[in-house]
């Protein structure tokens, strides 16, 4: 593998990761009714443990890669003065912060309790939001790059809420199975449900935005980068419609076709998740590209 595609590799590792802990937060922290929040946190355990220290590996390996990138390849990942130079540049010196809270965000797995939920949360959102000083939310200057950062924070946060939570979802729909607690698990659902078309709405029209600051008009070209995006957008697109699939045909069946139309929202909600990890891919794939 070249060093190009592993650091494609571990950018899409630490985008999945970073977004699934942040959705597993959401829910245990925010979503979930507050007798609920205890018990859901047991039931995410393992997602958010896998996803807590596969942020904090990929965060180490990224700063690896990229420091051989902007040398001479695989030798200078090891060479302490490439390191040196590499921590002096605008990316090194938020990525010492990204290292800083996803080694945070594995030390709240030592608390107890709501308080490593909301530390946890507060970690995650905050490596989130530091994503959008690096790279190519990074480029422009002046009102317009502080206009660029701050749509590139909602955009990420948005896609969090949605993308991150559709693991969750998946797991809670096992969960509604038990009797003993099937009322909170569904109103846990319908939290989400309702939020998330915030969510949807706000990670669209962030991202219309951010790819005319980058692009101007028009957005589709015959450059690789431009025909990535309309890739992401399709995709994104797709998973639009399983979710209204999900929402306005499934749901309102739950009651008439029993588990069937339940088995049936499970299974496009792990689609939904398939297709978000391909737009996540594409988004990888982008740090590598000039985008004009």
């Amino acid at each position: 593998m070249s060093l190009t595609g592993f650091y494609i590799f571990c950018r899409w590792l630490h985008f999945g990761a970073l977004m699934s802990l942040a959705g597993a937060g959401i829910f245990t922290t925010l979503l979930a009714p507050a007798r609920y929040r205890a018990r859901l946190s047991v039931r995410f355990r393992l997602l958010i443990q896998i996803s807590c220290w596969l942020t904090l590996f990929t965060t180490l390996l990224l700063l690896s890669a990229q420091t051989g990138l902007m040398g001479d390849g695989w030798r200078d990942m090891i060479n302490a003065d490439v390191w040196a130079a590499v921590l002096q540049t605008g990316f090194g010196r938020v990525w010492q912060l990204q290292c800083v809270l996803a080694m945070l965000g594995c030390l709240t797995l030592l608390l107890q309790g709501r308080l490593r939920q909301q530390m946890m949360l507060l970690c995650a959102l905050l490596q989130l939001a530091g994503l959008a000083f690096v790279g190519h939310a990074a480029i422009l200057d002046g009102w317009l790059g502080a206009l660029q950062r701050g749509n590139q924070i909602v955009h990420l946060l948005a896609a969090a809420f949605w993308a991150g939570g559709l693991w969750p979802v998946a797991l809670l729909m096992r969960e509604a199975r038990n009797a003993t607690w099937r009322y909170e698990a569904i109103k846990t659902m319908m939290r989400y449900s309702r939020y998330g078309h915030l969510a949807v709405a706000l990670a669209i029209i962030s991202g219309v935005l951010a790819a005319l600051l980058l692009l101007g008009w028009p957005l589709v070209s015959f450059r690789l980068y431009s025909q990535l995006l309309l890739l992401k957008t399709l995709l994104v697109a797709a998973m639009v419609a399983i979710a209204l699939f999900n929402r306005y045909w499934l749901v309102p069946r739950f009651q008439r076709s029993g588990e069937r139309a339940q088995h049936n929202f499970v299974i496009a909600t792990l689609v939904e998740v398939a297709l978000a990890a391909l737009a996540l891919l594409s988004v990888s794939l982008f740090a590598t590209l000039e985008p004009a």
